[in-house]
């Protein structure tokens, strides 16, 4: 049993020294912008967020807005937030979006599509009071404002390999240590 608790100390502690780096690369590759719709035609309107910024204002430049958007913090949630359009004469494509937060640049990207050619069909952007069951109250507590939702990270999936790693460990150990009993 002496050994088990190592065994898994062990592995407690590595989880933290491998997820510990990797949530700072994530937080540090300047991500974090949000651009809703995060894929508008030319001529649309578009909503930038920006979370954690240390300043309380702050300004987002791309080639693809008609000017440069002045952001400024949300009420108590935050958030830098502001408004711009997209300039009718750029063409489809990816954008580099830049902000500066205090010391810290953060860059995200806007892609531009051609409104001739829609990505993606129509589709509600509240909820629709149809059925759904159980998901339609989790659907109705969502953002509301079109923030994107990002899927997990490099941190989850590297926690998610460390947990695995330790349950095969402790499998393996329990099965060597049941062998033994068996020798005995």
């Amino acid at each position: 049993m002496g050994s088990l608790k190592v065994t898994l100390c062990a592995g407690a502690a590595l989880a933290t020294a491998l997820c510990a780096p990797a949530a700072y690369t994530y937080a540090a590759d300047g991500g974090g912008i949000s651009v809703s719709p995060s894929s508008p035609a030319p001529g649309t309107d578009v909503t930038l967020r920006v979370p954690d910024c240390t300043e309380k204002t702050a300004v987002a430049v791309s080639a693809a807005f008609e000017s440069d958007v002045r952001l400024s913090l949300a009420a108590g949630d935050g958030v830098l937030v502001g408004s711009s359009q997209v300039r009718t004469s750029v063409r489809a494509g990816a954008y580099a979006v830049q902000v500066k937060c205090g010391e810290q640049a953060r860059k995200g990207t806007i892609t531009v599509h051609d409104a001739r050619r829609p990505t993606a069909p129509a589709s509600p952007v509240a909820p629709v009071d149809a059925g759904g069951g159980g998901t339609a109250e989790l659907a109705a507590s969502g953002t509301g404002d079109g923030a994107r939702v990002d899927p997990p990270g490099t941190a989850h999936t590297v926690t998610g390999l460390v947990l695995a790693g330790i349950a095969a460990v402790a499998v393996a150990l329990r099965s060597v240590r049941s062998r033994s009993r068996r020798t005995d």
